[in-house]
């Protein structure tokens, strides 16, 4: 990379840091999802020096609301609120000793994450990079994407296993994209290495557990790949033999904790979830909202709700941005997802990446959303937040669309795309009421897609300044959400 390229890896990662410092000291004590749970969590660990319990006292959804609604004043306690005590291990115990060192600070463990997070935000960029070798563009606006979605870099400001979760995930998927990509033999030290990481994700977090299928997936492409390769038949013993290498080596490591939650909570409850869902008394059923909503406005509020509640719903999910920051970011979003569809349906044999590796990238994403649904059968859980452990290939394929729509031969599709939304905006205006700033937003990109048909001739590398303006736009609305939203609200 050459020296300007390093700098603008640096701006990246030091707004990053700078957005993520004002979260962790903006955000009021307790004012992030499940924050006093996990912090319960390490206390226990540093009190007692022994594993927690889940126990039915741990969750008490009258408490919550009151504590919730009052936003979490001196004399209401937060210590009985321990519903997070099911957790797998891992980050709790590394959080541990900053803990017992800053005699419980609160800002100390929310700064830890805000560190563990720009591990993730790096390994972004090197994703992109190992992806797409010979277009730093689409790496910097993969790891732009990851560091600059507000909701993404406040659930990093605080206290949770999310960032610790996310890290090992994305160290998972290089190394998987590497193996992908390799068209040497692998070692068993390669296959050791992707165990042990794999075994720390299992003692992690949940989420981690796509990587679990993702890779069975990879073992699987990498054996197809050797197999048309070499021009030999497809090995079975030899993917076997792997998968009995990485995954023994993870259940090794995750074992000693499955057998002391079936000791604990019985009936083969290994991850402790049968536990929490005995316990969560009082939190919205599906079956319950649907019987009361309908199904139709139950997939409304799904839909706008994950959303909104993915780019920025701060608090306990009380605090939304404004309509016209939802708007401009939904114009960019159905941008982004019209270029993925024409890049795929267009360029897809000029893309010069494995087949293979995209695919696994698009796995991860079917396998995060598929999570989410699953979860959202049982419990309304409609926060978009669940979905950021598969934030890095979202922000790739997000930015890969995106790069694809403001190609110079994209323009009139873009502005047809435009006028199309702003008719809508308009014609459906009439009747509910118009819209007006997002008749103008639309207007505004509608006008800035015309402009560039004449500037475009005397500004050849326009697509790469229009990217890197979006991606700005983005970074400036997460400096500035702690001061619109955050402080003002909560």
């Amino acid at each position: 990379m050459s020296r300007i390229h390093w700098l603008l890896l640096g701006v990246i990662l030091l707004v990053y840091l700078v957005a993520g410092t004002l979260y962790a000291t903006l955000t009021p004590k307790w004012q992030a999802p499940d924050e006093p749970a996990h912090y319960n969590y390490i206390r226990h660990l540093a009190n007692e020096a022994t594993f927690p319990e889940l126990v039915a006292g741990c969750y008490n959804q009258a408490y919550l609301n009151e504590l919730t609604s009052r936003r979490f004043p001196p004399e209401l306690p937060i210590d009985s609120v321990c519903y997070e005590f099911h957790q797998p291990p891992l980050y709790y115990l590394l959080a541990t000793p900053l803990f017992i060192l800053s005699s419980g600070s609160l800002l100390a463990l929310r700064l830890l994450s805000v560190t563990l997070g720009s591990g993730v935000v790096l390994l972004a960029f090197v994703i992109g990079q190992t992806i797409f070798p010979s277009k730093l563009t689409i790496a910097f606006g993969t790891m732009a994407f990851v560091a600059f979605v507000p909701m993404h870099v406040a659930i990093l400001a605080s206290v949770n296993n999310d960032a610790l979760a996310e890290l090992v995930l994305a160290t998972l998927l290089l190394l998987m994209i590497r193996r992908l990509q390799s068209v040497d033999e692998l070692s068993v030290k390669d296959n050791l290495l992707l165990g042990l990481l794999l075994g720390l994700g299992l003692v992690t977090k949940t989420t981690v557990y796509i990587a679990v299928p993702l890779t069975v997936l990879t073992l699987w492409l990498t054996e197809a790949q050797r197999q048309d390769t070499e021009q030999t038949r497809f090995d079975w013993s030899h993917l076997l033999k792997q998968g009995a290498t990485i995954y023994g080596l993870a259940l090794i490591i995750a074992l000693p904790w499955y057998i002391r939650n079936i000791n604990l909570y019985g009936s083969f409850d290994v991850l402790g979830l049968g536990r929490h869902d005995e316990i969560v008394i009082g939190q919205l059923r599906t079956l319950d909202f649907l019987a009361e909503v309908g199904g139709a406005t139950y997939a409304s509020n799904f839909i706008t709700t994950t959303f909104h509640s993915f780019w920025g719903q701060f608090g306990w999910m009380a605090v939304p941005m404004d309509n016209r920051t939802y708007t401009l970011l939904t114009v960019l979003t159905l941008i982004a997802l019209g270029g993925l569809v024409a890049l795929f349906i267009t360029r897809r044999l000029r893309l010069s990446v494995p087949g293979s590796v995209l695919l696994l990238m698009a796995m991860a994403v079917l396998l995060m959303f598929l999570a989410y649904g699953w979860y959202n059968i049982t419990f309304v859980q409609f926060q978009g937040r669940y979905l950021f452990p598969a934030l890095i290939p979202l922000g790739l394929f997000f930015t890969l669309g995106l790069s694809e729509a403001l190609r110079e031969e994209r323009t009139w599709w873009l502005a047809g795309g435009l006028t199309l939304t702003l008719v809508w905006f308009v014609v459906t205006g009439l009747s509910s009421g118009l819209d007006k700033w997002a008749v103008l937003i639309i207007g505004l990109a509608l006008g800035l897609v015309i402009a560039r048909v004449m500037i475009t001739p005397y500004w050849p590398k326009l697509t790469s300044l229009l990217l890197a303006a979006c991606y700005a736009g983005l970074a400036l609305l997460t400096l500035v959400s702690p001061f619109w939203f955050v402080v003002p609200y909560l």
